[in-house]
């Protein structure tokens, strides 16, 4: 059998780095997908020492989820390199207490943890095809339940806060997953979203100025580890039940239903069809 290859974005620090250590303790080859060339490096030679006893294989590649063209580069990079993918886990994310937008003029938090994703997995869909039975994995949150799309305002340019666009992109998340099962339900490819509890990040914390990290140290006895945040995702990664329909949403590796909003089947096309037209991948 061949090794499996799985890609793991964000996987430079926090869930995303604990979930490329669990993959690659498995066996599989683990492509560790970060922004910043050297803080992906050093989380490399991290996971190599931690997945061991044996050797773990591990490749760093780069790509910013905030740049519609760094994603279309990456893809090409990677089929270039790799005939298939096996797992596709959908980690990276943002917050951001100001509004902010990407090189694109997307809102952030929506144009990183939605649509970047939304762009990176439509230009890897001939991938995860071209494996025996590949599997999507969202890392979502139970932040969807406060979140709308604010149409026809998705970027928020008038009345941003914080909650409002974070939500808003993990709602996304969940819709994005919920019509990505609907239109490869006749393929071998299976997709899930998570909710990963509240995880002890430094998730929101500015690396420019440090804004956030009075907070963060303050909460961060009262949430999870991000090695217990990853495990959910590593279930859904490489467990029999990650490799059937099942549920659309988890929590604590079990079926967990989302809010009735997150399983709107016209919303979710409503923001397919928008999602399309934002980053211009189409999925044929």
């Amino acid at each position: 059998m061949a090794q499996p290859i799985m890609l793991v974005t964000g996987g430079n620090a926090g869930m995303g780095l604990e979930t490329v250590i669990g993959l690659a303790r498995s066996g599989a080859r683990v492509v560790l997908l970060s922004r910043d060339p050297g803080r992906g490096e050093a989380a490399r030679e991290e996971a190599l020492r931690r997945s061991g006893p044996g050797p773990a294989d591990i490749e760093l590649m780069t790509a910013d989820l905030a740049s519609l063209a760094s994603i279309e580069a990456f893809a090409e990079r990677f089929h270039s390199r790799y005939p298939r993918l096996d797992v596709l886990v959908n980690n990276a994310g943002v917050v951001t207490i100001r509004r902010e937008e990407t090189e694109d003029g997307f809102e952030r938090m929506l144009g990183v943890n939605h649509l970047g994703h939304f762009a990176l997995t439509g230009r890897l869909l001939p991938a995860l095809l071209a494996a025996p039975a590949a599997r999507i994995v969202v890392v979502s949150s139970g932040a969807h339940k406060a979140g709308r799309i604010h149409d026809p305002d998705p970027h928020l340019r008038k009345g941003f806060n914080v909650v409002k666009g974070y939500a808003q992109s993990k709602l996304a998340n969940l819709l994005f997953t919920l019509e990505l099962r609907e239109r490869l339900r006749e393929t071998a490819v299976r997709a899930h979203a998570l909710h990963p509890g509240a995880v002890a990040t430094s998730l929101g914390v500015s690396r420019e100025t440090g804004f956030g990290r009075g907070v963060y140290k303050l909460l961060r006895p009262f949430f999870q580890t991000a090695e217990e945040g990853a495990a959910t995702a590593i279930h859904l990664a490489l467990s029999e039940e990650g490799g059937r329909e099942g549920s659309l949403y988890y929590a604590d590796s079990k079926p967990l239903r989302p809010a009735a909003k997150a399983e709107d089947l016209d919303a979710a096309r409503r923001l397919w069809a928008w999602s399309e037209q934002q980053t211009g991948v189409r999925w044929d």
